[in-house]
C-alpha cells in the first residue's frame, strides 16, 4: 500500500512529465532535505540539495581532492600558523543580485556557531573570523589547525542582508519544530536557483545564468525537479517509465533489472559512510527495556555480546544483495585513522555471545526498543528487521520502531533513544570529525550526536588536542589510542560500509561521488 507521501510524489512526477525537455534532470531518492537552512542540520541528503543553491568556500571533487568554490586561495600565515587566510572569488553575486563579500563569510560563520547550528562542531577551533577587505577573510584558530579547510566543505555562505531582511539571522531550531523563512527559501551563490519548494513532495530549481562558473562547468541541466519517493517499488517504477531520469537511492534488489533495461545504466562506487547501532551505556537505568533499576547496556559484556550476535555477512548477502562491506569500526576506509585490522574485529559468535550474556547476569535475556529510520539509508528498516532476529538468538527481544528520519534523528540528538541506528559519513576524511560528534562527551557545542552516554574526560582531552596538533605522527598516535578505547568499550555496533548505486538514463552523464552528494553543475545531458 502506497503512503500518502508516495502518492503525492507519484502525482507530482506525472504532472510534470509532459512539460519537461531533454535538459531537465528529473531526480528522485528515498527522502527529502530536512530543511534548507544552511546551518541547521548536518545531514547528507540535506547538504546535497543545498549544494545546488548554496556554496562553501571550498568543496571536494569526486576523487576527494579540494577544489576552489567561493575561495580561490587559502593557506595559514607564514608567520602565524593560528591564522588561515582565504582569498575570495571576485565578481560573485547571490541569486537576488547582491554582491558576495567577506562580510557575508564572517556573518555565515558566526551564524554557524550558534547553539542551534548542527555545524558548530566542525568549526569549534575557530576563535574569530575577520574581514581584512572585501575579498580577504582571516580565520583565527585556537592553536594551529592543519586540517581547517577539511571542515569547511559543507559550511554554506548566506547573504547577510537577505538573512537580516527576512528575520532569519538565528539558525532554525529544527529539534524544537521551528519553521523559519530560511527553512523553505534560499538565496545562495550556487549554480541553481530555487523556484519552488514543497517539503516531502517536490523541489524545483532552475539554472543560474549569472553563475560565476557558468563557462567553467558543463551546466547542461537547465532545470532540476527533485522528488522524494520513500517507497522503493514506486521509485523504480518511476525510473523504468521515464518519469525519473536520475535515481540516487537505487534499491539493491532491483539493480540487475534496471541495469538490463534499455536506455538505463547503473553506476556503483564505495561510499564514504558506515552504518551502525548506538547503545546508551551511560544511563543508570533505561526506559526502553524490561529490566528494573539498572541498565543492561552499561555492561560491556552485553554490548560485546550484542555485536557478536550480528551476522554481518548474512546482512550483506541477504538484505544488501552483496552491496555492502561488513564493518568492525565506525569509520569508513577513506578516513585517516581507519585500519584494516580494527575493521576486521567484529566477529559473529552466537555461542560466545550467549556465554557473555550469562556471565553478565542476563542469561535469560531482556527486551529493548530499537529505533530505526525507514527513509535514510539503503535498506535501513530491513537491516533493523534482520538484527531483531539475530539478537533474539541470544535472548535480546527487540521491539522495532521504524519511522522517517525527520522523526528518528531528534530521538538521538535529544537523548530519547537507548538503542538506535545511525549512519556516518566523514567529509573531512579524518577521524577527528567522528570523535567530535560521536565520541566526545555530549556538551552544548560538541558530542551532539553521541547518544551513548559515554563521557571520558581523558578521551575528551585527547580529542581536543587533535585540532591543533601539527606533529602528524603524534596526532595519528592519539587517533589510534582513541579508536582503541572506542573498540574496547564497544560504544557502537558497526554493521557495514555502504556501496552506492546510482541509476540514470543513458543520456545523463555523471561520476558517482563517494560522498553521495551529486553536484548537478557537473552533469552532462545528451
Amino acid at each position: 500500500m502506497k503512503t500518502m507521501t508516495g502518492l503525492l510524489a507519484a502525482a507530482a512526477l506525472m504532472s510534470t512529465t509532459a512539460l519537461v525537455n531533454a535538459e531537465t534532470l528529473r531526480w528522485a531518492r528515498s527522502g527529502d532535505a530536512l530543511t534548507l537552512d544552511p546551518h541547521s542540520q548536518n545531514e547528507g541528503p540535506t547538504h546535497t540539495i543545498r549544494h545546488q543553491m548554496y556554496e562553501p568556500l571550498v568543496i571536494r571533487d569526486v576523487t576527494g581532492a579540494f577544489e576552489p568554490a567561493l575561495a580561490t586561495e587559502w593557506a595559514p600565515k607564514a608567520d602565524d600558523p593560528t591564522v588561515w587566510v582565504f582569498k575570495l572569488r571576485e565578481g560573485v553575486k547571490f541569486h537576488g543580485g547582491e554582491d558576495f563579500t567577506a562580510e557575508d563569510v564572517v556573518f555565515s560563520f558566526e551564524r554557524a556557531m550558534q547553539p542551534n547550528s548542527d555545524m558548530k562542531e566542525l568549526i569549534g577551533s575557530i576563535k574569530e573570523v575577520r574581514a581584512v577587505d572585501d575579498l580577504t577573510v582571516e580565520f583565527v584558530t585556537d592553536g594551529p589547525n592543519p586540517i581547517l579547510p577539511s571542515n569547511l566543505t559543507n559550511l554554506f555562505i548566506m547573504d547577510k542582508g537577505w538573512t537580516e531582511a527576512n528575520n532569519t539571522v538565528n539558525v532554525q531550531d529544527f529539534e524544537g519544530g521551528e519553521i523559519t523563512f530560511a527553512t523553505t527559501n534560499a538565496n545562495g551563490t550556487g549554480p541553481y536557483v530555487l523556484t519552488s519548494r514543497e517539503p516531502d513532495v517536490k523541489t524545483v530549481m532552475t539554472r543560474n545564468e549569472a553563475y560565476w562558473g557558468r563557462d567553467q562547468f558543463p551546466m547542461e541541466v537547465s532545470e532540476i525537479i527533485y522528488t522524494p519517493i520513500q517507497n522503493a517499488a514506486t521509485r523504480v517504477a518511476a525510473l523504468l517509465s521515464g518519469e525519473v531520469n536520475f535515481l540516487q537511492d537505487m534499491p539493491v534488489q532491483d539493480i540487475s533489472r534496471v541495469d538490463q533495461a534499455e536506455g538505463l545504466v547503473v553506476k556503483q562506487a564505495p561510499q564514504n559512510r558506515v552504518i551502525f547501532f548506538g547503545l546508551n551505556m551511560g544511563a543508570d537505568d533505561i526506559e526502553a527495556d524490561n529490566v528494573e533499576g539498572k541498565n543492561p547496556l552499561a555492561d560491556v559484556r552485553v554490548r560485546k555480546a550484542m555485536s557478536m550476535a550480528i551476522n554481518r555477512d548474512a546482512i550483506k548477502q541477504v538484505v544488501m544483495r552483496g552491496q555492502s562491506e561488513p564493518a568492525g569500526m565506525i569509520s569508513p576506509p577513506f578516513v585517516n585513522g581507519w585500519t584494516a585490522e580494527m575493521d576486521a574485529e567484529a566477529k559473529t559468535d552466537v555461542e560466545g555471545a550467549k556465554a557473555l550474556m550469562a556471565e553478565a547476569g542476563y542469561g535469560d535475556g531482556f527486551s529493548i526498543r530499537l529505533d530505526c529510520p525507514n527513509d535514510r539509508y539503503i535498506n535501513d528498516e530491513a537491516i533493523c528487521q534482520a538484527a531483531v532476529g539475530m539478537l533474539g538468538q541470544i535472548g535480546v527481544k527487540v521491539n522495532l520502531n521504524a519511522q522517517p528520519k525527520a522523526q528518528h534523528f531528534p530521538l538521538i540528538t535529544d537523548s530519547k533513544t537507548d538503542f538506535y541506528m545511525l549512519g556516518w559519513g566523514v567529509p573531512t576524511y579524518d577521524s577527528e570529525y567522528i570523535f567530535n560528534f560521536l565520541v566526545h562527551g555530549r556538551e552544548s557545542d560538541i558530542g551532539t550526536w553521541n547518544g551513548t552516554g559515554f563521557d571520558n574526560d581523558e578521551i575528551d582531552a585527547k580529542i581536543a588536542t587533535l585540532k591543533s596538533n601539527t606533529d602528524l605522527d603524534a596526532r595519528n598516535a592519539d587517533i589510534a589510542a582513541i579508536w582503541r578505547v572506542v573498540q574496547d568499550e564497544q560504544l557502537y555496533i558497526p554493521i557495514h560500509h555502504q556501496v552506492l548505486n546510482w541509476s540514470m538514463a543513458e543520456g545523463v552523464g555523471i561520476t558517482v561521488d563517494p560522498e553521495d552528494q551529486p553536484k548537478v553543475k557537473y552533469f552532462t545531458m545528451k
